[in-house]
């Protein structure tokens, strides 16, 4: 058996190195914090890390964003995901982070598993528009002209991966309607071929460029996807008004690599929660039109949880792929 002078010494040092890892990551961040979005410069996720990512340098060292454009953004999540667990990488990313693995064969990351959750930052309504030169000014009258024209209409998404695809592709099974996709590599790009009639219409974020281009009069939006009106477009119906049953939402969270220690996380989302506290932070956010959450990390593991269940039986049953 252990003699007693041992056994305290052991306690000594297991004590010392817990005090030596406390104060290892109170110093944190030690260095500027990469902050990987998987997705184009231009689109809800990359503006909402924008706002986000500057307030954080409070805690003392920069916080760089990084765009890293792939489908999906399977391998600048894999990149976030093969980073040392310290807190200096980070993820700001979208809705189908949680899918993709229903999506694409192969992945090898599993958001579970992979990734520590730091807070869901915001959530946006869809919105349904049109360009307006299909003269529609309903999700009805859309409906109608799309059963009238059939494949000769397309449809833009922000990826084939996308919860631009995904959402659409709920609506068009809804509505019984055929209309030919046309796939961008994030939203930015494909808002822009919306708005210049390249593509006829899209179910998106409701973030970031819309709603200015439907003061301008460049889009017509027609309804949102939550089941209630949208705060941030009262004057549009919920698209569940005409189909029953329809809702999405998109959302933008932050995670770290697994084995993240606690402490970075704690205090991560306490930074998050207090900038987001502050006036001008908020406003800003707000003017992209994002619902804010701020929750705590055990409520961002469930909306995984359930985004999976849901989104993994339309992917199964609707046998949506990436082409």
């Amino acid at each position: 058996m252990p003699t007693m002078s041992r056994i305290v010494f052991f306690l000594a040092f297991s004590l010392g190195m817990g005090l030596l890892s406390l104060h290892t990551w109170a110093q944190y961040p030690l260095r500027p914090v990469r902050v990987v979005v998987p997705s184009s410069p231009g689109g809800a996720s990359d503006l909402i890390a924008r706002i986000v990512a500057p307030a954080l340098a409070e805690l003392g060292q920069p916080f760089v964003v990084e765009n890293r454009v792939t489908s999906g953004g399977i391998i600048g999540t894999q990149q976030v995901a093969e980073s040392v667990p310290d807190g200096h990488t980070l993820l700001v990313t979208f809705d189908t982070f949680a899918v993709n693995k229903f999506l694409f064969k192969d992945l090898k990351w599993d958001p579970l598993r992979d990734f520590a959750p730091v807070t869901q930052v915001c959530r946006f309504p869809q919105v349904l528009v049109v360009h307006p030169s299909l003269g529609v000014k309903s999700v009805g009258e859309f409906i109608a002209l799309a059963k009238q024209k059939g494949a000769s209409l397309n449809y833009g998404s922000a990826g084939p991966a996308s919860s631009s695809r995904l959402a659409y592709e709920l609506f068009k099974d809804m509505a019984a309607i055929d209309t030919v996709p046309i796939h961008y590599r994030g939203g930015g790009p494909a808002m822009q071929d919306l708005v210049s009639g390249q593509v006829q219409v899209m179910l998106i974020q409701g973030g970031g460029t819309i709603a200015s281009h439907m003061k301008a009069g460049k889009l017509t939006a027609l309804g949102v996807s939550t089941a209630a009106r949208s705060k941030f477009y009262p004057e549009l119906p919920p698209i569940a008004e005409t189909l029953p049953g329809f809702e999405t939402e998109s959302w933008v969270a932050m995670f770290a690599p697994a084995a993240t220690p606690k402490a970075v996380l704690e205090q991560l989302h306490g930074a998050i929660r207090k900038q987001i506290a502050n006036p001008e932070v908020r406003a800003r956010l707000e003017a992209q039109n994002c619902d804010i959450v701020a929750g705590p990390p055990e409520a961002l593991t469930e909306l995984v949880k359930s985004e999976q269940a849901k989104w993994g039986r339309v992917i199964r049953e609707k046998h949506i792929t990436v082409d």
